[in-house]
């Protein structure tokens, strides 16, 4: 039996959250099911909405409420699932002024602690003004298009479906663009102190171990770079590991894993790498920088998404289609006062494009 609207709906949120942990089975009606079994109805339902062309003029308002309410869904939760670690992730409705407050800053809480001295009984007590921050992250639009050629569509070669992923995977891409752009911005101007960053051409032991001490005097860091940072980090000198200070289990972790996922003691966490095109020559994220963050911190990005996203149609002279998206977010990041424990290495080594392979 066909869905309903009511269910179509229901079952857009439910594919959209189970994307998100697909080894989770989730509550859609009165069964759970495995996000493979979700998807695959999702998929059928929305190639039945547009099975022919008849079928798609009569149902494309349905379908692209579908598409949005899985943009909804999915983007602010997948964006916090990948950086929630050192980003705040928000959404706001249309019109709202996207603010975040911040909790007192480390700054203000070292600074008070420069005032709690011995004083004598009925004595007289110096003043500290606890600060607090707001910061308004304004939000843009962004927006892409997936074309579809009319006899691709009645062949049935290209569904709507297909449409789905394409949209829901280029705004994820725009997302984490800006985030790249973020933590380059804090990591060349925010971070403006020599003692919380260092840079080298290679992985430098005893650099990094100085800006992880810097980080964890405000609370255990965590490591954050792409895997191509992460293969570079081990104990050792010029490039060269130094076997001795590792242990078996360690190897194994390294061998199985492509880098070590604790560095004495700390967690690695490698970001998703993404390429800006598809001849994979400029990246995403920059994996020069690794970013040195203590846990429990202020988070140093903030995300809002505001307003719900938006699907339209645009028709060709030749019949085919544009199906546009449309979302509005924001991406900023505070100042080193408000987290003065962040830290930043930058190895220079490695670069932003991707180098050439040999074929003959």
């Amino acid at each position: 039996m066909a869905l309903d609207r009511t269910q179509l709906m229901a079952l857009a949120k439910a594919t959209a959250k189970a994307s998100l942990n697909p080894s989770t089975a989730f509550a859609f009606g009165d069964k759970n099911l495995t996000y493979e079994a979700l998807n695959e109805t999702f998929r059928k339902e929305m190639n039945e909405l547009a099975g022919t062309y008849a079928q798609y003029r009569e149902n494309k308002n349905l379908i692209f409420s579908l598409i949005e309410v899985g943009l909804d869904e999915v983007l602010p939760a997948k964006v916090l699932q990948n950086y929630g670690q050192f980003a705040d992730v928000k959404t706001y409705a249309q019109g709202d002024k996207p603010v975040f407050r911040v909790r007192i800053s480390e700054a203000s809480k070292k600074r008070a602690k420069g005032f709690v001295t011995r004083v004598g009984l009925a004595g007289r007590y110096e003043v500290f003004k606890l600060d607090g921050y707001t910061l308004e992250v304004p939000t843009s639009a962004y927006g892409g298009a997936a074309q579809i050629g009319f006899e691709e569509f009645l062949d049935g070669r290209i569904t709507m479906s297909d449409v789905y992923d394409l949209v829901l995977e280029g705004l994820d891409e725009v997302v984490y663009k800006e985030i790249a752009k973020a933590l380059v911005a804090m990591a060349d101007t925010t971070i403006s102190t020599a003692y919380n960053k260092s840079s080298a051409a290679g992985f430098d032991e005893a650099a990094f171990d100085r800006l992880v001490a810097t980080a964890d005097a405000y609370g255990k860091s965590t490591i954050y770079c792409t895997y191509e940072f992460a293969a570079q980090i081990a104990p050792g000198t010029a490039g060269s590991i130094n076997w001795s200070a590792v242990s078996d289990r360690m190897k194994d972790d390294r061998w199985n894993n492509g880098y070590f996922t604790l560095y004495k003691g700390h967690s690695v966490i490698v970001l998703p790498q993404s390429f800006e095109d598809t001849d994979n020559y400029q990246k995403v994220i920059d994996p020069r920088y690794a970013w040195i963050i203590p846990t429990g911190a202020e988070k140093p990005v903030k995300i809002a998404f505001e307003g719900a996203a938006a699907v339209k149609e645009h028709e060709n002279d030749d019949w085919s289609r544009e199906i546009e998206t449309y979302k509005k977010f924001g991406v900023a990041v505070y100042n080193k006062m408000i987290n003065p424990g962040i830290c930043v290495y930058k190895n220079t080594a490695l670069s932003i494009y991707n180098t050439e392979g040999t074929w003959s």
